[in-house]
């Protein structure tokens, strides 16, 4: 009988509703394309716009009360994406892309206010997704700062190594660069791998 009820509310107080997962990573690694993905798949609804252009998002967006199920079991999740955290924001970079200077300094300026915004969230994440592109080199001075910022505040983490349906992909590459944490790769661009990925957000929310 103790036993019983041990496990009944063990189970009840260890329960967290909106559970709140952050996508945080480097601009255009596809956050918002996995979000996206995710709240298509569980809510009909896509979460934010996706660009080829830098910075396309540029201040924090997000979803509440996204169920997911998977293998029997549900999750509740608040979904948050962020914008792609950068060392240096230049205006000039937008206008490679056919944005016009004015719109350039205002999306730079955005995006500089929103990598301060995302940093603040991270006070507020009970864990967070890094997504990575698995065809760009791992060992970046951006990649390398966000891992540090979430080791050091001690947020459980799960990367994830988009982009494998790239020819230069290679998650093995990212695992190499970060053997602390779980690394899975997928494509949420083409929804590949998406039962492994799923696997791996049941197993981080069990750190919570």
């Amino acid at each position: 009988m103790i036993k019983i009820l041990s496990k009944l509310f063990g189970g009840f107080f260890r329960r967290k509703d909106n559970i709140k997962i952050g996508f945080y990573g480097p601009p255009n690694a596809g956050k918002t394309s996995l979000a996206n993905l995710l709240c298509k798949d569980w809510t009909g609804e896509e979460l934010g716009s996706v660009s080829d252009i830098p910075h396309e998002t540029r201040e924090v967006q997000f979803k509440e009360k996204v169920e997911i199920e998977h293998k029997g079991k549900k999750l509740m999740l608040k979904l948050i994406d962020t914008p792609g955290i950068a060392t240096k924001i230049d205006y000039e970079d937008f206008l490679h892309h056919g944005v016009p200077k004015q719109e350039a300094k205002k999306r730079a300026k955005e995006a500089t206010q929103g990598i301060i915004e995302a940093i603040k969230w991270l006070d507020d994440m009970d864990a967070v997704i890094v997504v990575l592109d698995a065809s760009e080199n791992p060992y970046s001075q951006v990649n390398i700062t966000i891992i540090g910022n979430l080791l050091a505040r001690k947020i459980p983490v799960l990367i994830v190594a988009n982009k494998i349906d790239l020819k230069k992909a290679d998650a093995k590459k990212i695992e190499a660069a970060f053997p602390e944490y779980n690394v899975v790769g997928i494509s949420a661009k083409k929804a590949l791998n998406m039962d492994e990925f799923y696997t791996a957000l049941f197993k981080l929310t069990k750190k919570i």
